[in-house]
C-alpha cells in the first residue's frame, strides 16, 4: 500500500520504518531538516535496538522516503498516520497544534478520486477524530466530497527500548472507524501482522508460538480511551508498587518479595510491579494529566489518578530522602548518579526521574558525577547549563564521591562488582534506585545500602 506518515519521532519512524519493510510504500513528511538529512543517510535520530539496520534496509530499497513536502505524498497515500507530538500544556490539556498543522496539509492534498484513511497514530485527547476532521476541511477550504476520506484511530502501545519489536509483535492492534470500509483498508494494511505472515527481521526475532495477534475493531471514541486507559492503568500499578514499598520501608518487609508473591496471582500478573525512583518518559504523565483534565472537563474528579501522580512525584524525592539519611548534610558532598534516560534502552530524557533527582541534589549544594551509556549526549545537548560533571564510563563516576544513586537499571551496571563500588567510593553509601542489588550482597560488599521498599 501506499502510506504517508507525519512525524518521524518514535512513533512515526519506526512504524513507517517496519511497514516499509514489510513492503509497504512510505512516506514521512518531516520539518525539520537536520532529521530529515541524518535519515537519508541511513541515521535514526532516536537511539531505537535494531532501527539503524532496519532504516538503512528499507531506505537501500527504495520504499521508504523521507521529506518537508506534504501535497504530493498526501495525494498518492491510501492510508495517512498523523503522528506527530502532542505535548502536554500547562494546564495538563495535550497541545495538539502539530495535529492541526498535519490535518490543513492533509486538506490541502487530498486525492478527491478514491477514499483514503487518514489515522491518528499519535495519543490524542478523546473525540480528537472529530476535531481533526474539521481541520482537514479547514484545509480543503470546503466539505470534501462524501465518502472521500475517513478518519480513524489506531493507538500506538510502543515501548521505548523495544519499539519494533512491540510494532512487529503487539499484544494487541486496535482499529477504531465509524466506516466498515476504512477498517477492512486497515487491516489490509496490518494484515502480515494479524497473521504473522513476514519473514522476521534478524534484528528482532519473533517469539515462540506467536501465531495470531490480537485484533480489536471499535469506534474511534473508544480506541482513542483504550490508549489513555491502558497507560492510566500501567502508571498507577506502579504507584501503588511504590506506595508498598514505602510501608514495607516502615515495617521491615522486602518489597522484592512482596511483589513476587502478589505477581503470582494471575489477576494481578507480575509487570509493572517493580519499585523504585518512579516512571518517566514521554507517556504515562502527559496522558495521566490529558485524561484528568478530560474527566474535569466532564464535571468529574479522578482522585485514583490524581493519587497516581502524586505517589510518583513524591517517590522521586524519597530517593533524596534516603541518600540525607546517609549523609544527613547535601551541601558540598559529592554524589555520582548513574542512569539518566528514564529506563534503559534508550536516550529518551524526557521526564526521567534522574532530572528530577539531579535537580535537588543540585539545589541542595551537591556536586553531581553522571554516567549513562547512552543518554548523556541528550542531556548535554538538551541541558547545556545543568552544572553535572560528565564521567567517561560508570566506575570513573565513583571517584571521589561520597555515594552512589543508581536511578536507570542498565544491565551493565549489575554487572560490575559490589566490591569494586564500595572500592571506588570515598564513603561507600548505596542508593538502589532500581532495586539492582540484594540488601545482604550489598551489605556483605561493605556498602551502606539503601533500597527501595527494603530493610
Amino acid at each position: 500500500m501506499q502510506v504517508t506518515i507525519f512525524g518521524a519521532g518514535y512513533v512515526g519512524l519506526v512504524t513507517g520504518t517496519v511497514l516499509a519493510d514489510l513492503g509497504h510504500q512510505v512516506t514521512v513528511i518531516e520539518v525539520v531538516a537536520e532529521k530529515i538529512a541524518k535519515i537519508r543517510q541511513g541515521q535514526a535520530p532516536i537511539y531505537e535496538h535494531g532501527l539503524d539496520a532496519m532504516l538503512a534496509r528499507v531506505l537501500a530499497s527504495g520504499r521508504f522516503h523521507v521529506t518537508d513536502s506534504a501535497s504530493a505524498a498526501v495525494q498518492s497515500a491510501e492510508v495517512i498516520f498523523i503522528a506527530v507530538g502532542t505535548p502536554p500544556l500547562p494546564t495538563g490539556e495535550a497541545d495538539l497544534s502539530y495535529v492541526r498543522q498535519a490535518a490543513l496539509a492533509i486538506g490541502q492534498g487530498l486525492a478527491q478520486n478514491r477514499r483514503q484513511v487518514v489515522v491518528n497514530k499519535a495519543t490524542v485527547p478523546i473525540g480528537s477524530a472529530n476535531q481533526v476532521e474539521v481541520w482537514i476541511e479547514d484545509g480543503f477550504g470546503a466539505r470534501p466530497p462524501v465518502d472521500a476520506y475517513t478518519v480513524a484511530s489506531n493507538p500506538e502501545f510502543l515501548r521505548e527500548g523495544t519499539a519494533i519489536f512491540d510494532t512487529l509483535y503487539p499484544d494487541r492492534i486496535v482499529l477504531g472507524a465509524d466506516e466498515a470500509w476504512a477498517l477492512e483498508l486497515l487491516k489490509e494494511m496490518y494484515r502480515p501482522i494479524i497473521e504473522q505472515t513476514f519473514e522476521p527481521p534478524l534484528e528482532v526475532p519473533r517469539p515462540e508460538q506467536l501465531q495470531m495477534v490480537p485484533l480489536v475493531q471499535t469506534d474511534r471514541i473508544s480506541a482513542e480511551m483504550i490508549k489513555y486507559a491502558a497507560n492510566a492503568f500501567l502508571a498507577t500499578k506502579i504507584s501503588f508498587a511504590n506506595e508498598i514499598a514505602n510501608i514495607c520501608e516502615r515495617v521491615g518487609a522486602d518489597v522484592v518479595e512482596v511483589a513476587q508473591g502478589i505477581g503470582l496471582d494471575r489477576r494481578i500478573g507480575p509487570r509493572f510491579l517493580n519499585a523504585g525512583a518512579g516512571w518517566g518518559g514521554s507517556c504515562f504523565g502527559k496522558d495521566l494529566s490529558a485524561l484528568i483534565f478530560t474527566a474535569e472537563e466532564y464535571g468529574y474528579r479522578p482522585e485514583l489518578l490524581h493519587s497516581t501522580v502524586r505517589v510518583n512525584r513524591e517517590q522521586r524525592h524519597r530517593m533524596i530522602s534516603h541518600l540525607q539519611d546517609a549523609l544527613k548534610t547535601i551541601k558540598g558532598r559529592r554524589v555520582a548518579v548513574w542512569g539518566l534516560a528514564f529506563k534503559p534502552g534508550t536516550d529518551d530524557l524526557r521526564d526521567a526521574p534522574a532530572l528530577t533527582v539531579i535537580g535537588e541534589l543540585l539545589r541542595l549544594g551537591a556536586r553531581v558525577h553522571v554516567y549513562d551509556p547512552v543518554a548523556m549526549a541528550t542531556l548535554q545537548r538538551d541541558y547545556p547549563d545543568l552544572e553535572v560533571v560528565y564521567a567517561d564510563n560508570a566506575v570513573a563516576a565513583l571517584r571521589g564521591a561520597e555515594a552512589l544513586m543508581v536511578l536507570t537499571e542498565w544491565p551493565e551496571f549489575a554487572q560490575i562488582p559490589l566490591t569494586q563500588i564500595a572500592q571506588g567510593l570515598s564513603r561507600p553509601v548505596l542508593i538502589d534506585g532500581r532495586n539492582l542489588w540484594t540488601p545482604e550482597s550489598a551489605k556483605r560488599a561493605g556498602l551502606d545500602y539503601h533500597g527501595v521498599g527494603r530493610s
